[in-house]
């Protein structure tokens, strides 16, 4: 799998961030494993007619979604620049043509209702840890996605103005973030604190863990988990959803809204417009 590490260091090089180089890596992976059972032999460049076969295997014999063979054509394609880079082969055979066309959701994505999020934020207060009480409210209250909460450094923090600046967002874009009275207030009461951690001394990040500088995910996961007492369980992700149908209930346009998450289509944020499915079915009994 040497064409797999060169492939990752191409797309390091091209500053892809570490979830995404994993993700390309992992479908390429699949797919050198499908080409050798298929024909016995290693793959040595991409042929269009491969492609298309694997395309009709993912579809037909796996029977898999659109956006997931999506997202492996993608990565295809990915490799197939690399390959042309590196002089392996010559031309293109992937094009946007090939992908699977996707169907708008009819719903919106938001799973949790407002009284959730906010039963969940409260068990957290009660917890008295004042790190973990201002990321969540940061989830909840800016939208923002988990490795760009994370990877928020103190220079990037400006309280006095309400304002953050989010260097990471997804396709490497910059925006500033506009952050509400909860959100400060949150963070100010951890940052009160934040010194008493050990690894604060020597790290830029905003949330640090006791042991190893910046929090990881897997500890957010954990935290997320051990608070989780409902039935509706609530994850980082979903608090992204839950701001983005309560920003558009509380009077957010969709562009201002597009702008604050960092949405790279304004048909993504067109999708909290609609009702949530339970309303929807609801709706539809009346009928």
């Amino acid at each position: 799998m040497d064409k797999l590490k060169g492939f990752a260091k191409y797309l390091q090089e091209q500053g892809k961030s570490q979830n995404t180089i994993n993700g390309y890596v992992l479908d390429m992976r699949q797919y050198l494993k499908w080409f050798a059972e298929s024909f016995g032999k290693e793959c040595s460049e991409l042929y269009r007619q491969n492609v298309l076969e694997y395309k009709s295997f993912l579809l037909n014999i796996r029977n898999q979604n659109a956006k997931t063979i999506n997202h492996k054509l993608s990565s295809l394609s990915k490799y197939n620049q690399y390959l042309i880079a590196k002089n392996i082969q010559q031309s293109l055979v992937i094009t946007k043509d090939d992908m699977v066309s996707v169907q708008l959701e009819y719903a919106s994505p938001t799973k949790v209702a407002e009284i959730d999020v906010r039963r969940f934020i409260q068990t957290i207060l009660e917890a008295k840890n004042k790190r973990d009480y201002a990321i969540v409210v940061l989830l909840a209250y800016a939208g923002l996605r988990i490795s760009e909460a994370l990877a928020v450094k103190m220079a990037d923090l400006n309280l006095r103005f309400g304002e953050l600046l989010i260097k990471n967002g997804k396709g490497e874009k910059q925006r500033t973030v506009i952050l509400n009275s909860k959100i400060i207030n949150a963070v100010k009461e951890y940052l009160n604190e934040r010194d008493n951690y050990k690894t604060a001394v020597y790290s830029s990040y905003l949330f640090v863990s006791k042991k190893r500088g910046q929090l990881d995910r897997t500890v957010v996961n954990r935290i997320f988990k051990k608070h989780n007492l409902g039935q509706n369980e609530i994850t980082p992700h979903q608090l992204r959803h839950f701001f983005c149908t309560n920003a558009i209930e509380k009077g957010f346009s969709i562009h201002e809204l597009t702008s604050q998450v960092g949405h790279s289509s304004v048909n993504t944020t067109l999708l909290y417009t609609n009702p949530d499915k339970l309303k929807l079915k609801n709706k539809m009994e009346l009928l």
